[in-house]
């Protein structure tokens, strides 16, 4: 019995300095204790402590396995909560009525003026760029310009 005892606290230093809590060594030397009897039921054992010792130390590190994982997961669970950068089904409805509310708008202005006012928005001309092209003064393309932005925005605006 004395051997025994020895034996046992020997298995709880050794679980205790793979991490264990010495709370957790002597459940965890008394579950080591426990399966090595029913190992030893069925087969041979040459040394009852060095098989008590490399079990306990087996489930040392399982333990260990098994808190790890546990933070692990309480941490995931500690992050903030990402936003969905994906738009709301009704947000995405809206901007396909929008887009079709505009494209009504641009097919209601003169052909020149949506050619002029693309040409800008679209294609990033430049003013004089497009007053060279339409063969017009710079001024006149800027308003024509200005006044295509403000029909369109109350045209899409008045829905």
């Amino acid at each position: 019995m004395k051997q025994l005892r020895h034996i046992l606290e020997k298995a709880r230093r050794v679980v205790m300095r793979k991490g264990i809590a010495a709370q957790d060594a002597d459940d965890l030397v008394q579950s080591a204790y426990a399966r090595m009897q029913a190992y030893e039921q069925k087969n041979a054992v040459r040394s009852q402590e060095a098989l008590l010792i490399t079990t306990a130390v087996r489930l040392a590190y399982n333990e260990r396995k098994r808190q790890h994982k546990a933070a692990m997961i309480e941490m995931v669970d500690e992050l903030p909560a990402v936003p969905d950068a994906n738009p709301l089904p009704d947000e995405v409805l809206r901007a396909q009525q929008r887009v079709r509310r505009l494209t009504e708008g641009l097919d209601r202005l003169p052909e020149r003026t949506r050619r002029i006012l693309l040409s800008r928005r679209l294609d990033g001309l430049t003013y004089k760029e497009i007053a060279r092209i339409e063969g017009s003064t710079e001024a006149a393309i800027e308003k024509q310009v200005a006044r295509a932005t403000m029909d369109l925005i109350n045209w899409v605006n008045g829905w």
